[in-house]
């Protein structure tokens, strides 16, 4: 069951939230969100409450890495 309100830490192709936080603050303070990109070698992509991309990082698996 997905909880409503708050923020949810979802890994790539993932239906279900992995960790739910309170606040978006707090899921990335706590690094729940970098921990499961890190280990999942993916990007990760922070929205904001309207949907819309804020910031994105990406650890492993970069199909277009930056020269130099």
């Amino acid at each position: 069951m997905q909880k409503t309100g708050g923020w949810n830490v979802t890994g790539a192709g993932n239906s279900k939230a992995t960790k739910h936080t309170n606040t978006q603050a707090e899921a990335y303070a706590y690094a729940y969100a970098r921990t499961i990109s890190i280990n999942q070698k993916s990007e990760l992509i922070v929205h904001g409450k309207n949907g819309q991309i804020r910031e994105r990082n990406s650890y492993g698996n970069d199909p277009y890495p930056p020269k130099g």
